[in-house]
């Protein structure tokens, strides 16, 4: 196909590939088997990848956390909801004031981690998630998944603000870090998710981790 006597090629699938129903033109890979040959996912199989929501008010450490986890798993992806937020350049509003705006940002972040999971990649996702938005996810995924692990790191307000202040000017949040506390607190979270930080620095940072990839509480159910 030509277009202004510049030649488009049509993109087609590989063999090795199959469309998602939900997703138009997008196509997940098929699994192979031992002599090589295409073989399709069967209708109602889950994956055994895992899908960490590493959430939590700015500050709290989520973005550190983040990428020790990522470390500690063997094939991971790492998700920033604060970079999908700015890949939105003109025109972009801010999350928390605008809801056709945070779910451009959730609709971009769960076509990722489809994707990765589709794959065979664990996903490690670093965004301020409520519950609401943990659930809205999991349910999204579970046709692919039911290993999804929500952990909401807390701390003190007074640490809090402290660690703020240790952050570059431009990723600053100031008293929107505590109004964040209070919105989680005002979500209805099951404190089962809470992982409290206020006595962890970063050299018992591995403790952390085997707690949030171990600790069944963490587990996403009803």
């Amino acid at each position: 196909m030509a277009l202004n006597g510049t030649e488009i090629l049509d993109i087609i699938p590989c063999q090795e590939y199959m469309p998602i129903a939900d997703f138009p033109g997008v196509f997940q890979p098929c699994r192979k088997s031992n002599v090589g040959e295409p073989l399709y996912f069967e209708e109602g199989e889950l994956l055994m990848q895992t899908v960490y929501i590493l959430s939590g008010p700015a500050g709290v450490g989520k973005s550190t956390t983040s990428s020790a986890l990522v470390d500690a798993l063997k094939n991971s992806a790492y998700i920033s909801g604060d970079d999908v937020s700015h890949m939105h350049v003109r025109g972009r509003q801010k999350p928390w004031e605008s809801k056709s705006e945070l779910s451009l940002i959730w609709n971009n972040i769960l076509g990722l981690t489809r994707n990765f999971v589709l794959n065979g990649i664990d996903v490690v996702i670093d965004y301020v998630t409520f519950p609401d938005e943990a659930y809205w996810l999991r349910d999204k995924l579970m046709d692919l998944t039911q290993n999804v692990v929500y952990v909401v790191l807390m701390t003190d307000h007074e640490t809090l603000l402290k660690r703020d202040q240790l952050r570059i000017p431009e990723h600053q949040m100031g008293e929107r870090c505590l109004i964040l506390i209070q919105e989680f607190n005002e979500s209805g979270l099951n404190r089962k998710y809470l992982l409290d930080t206020d006595q962890k620095n970063v050299d018992e940072i591995n403790l952390v981790i085997d707690d949030i990839m171990n600790n069944k509480q963490y587990s996403l159910d009803d």
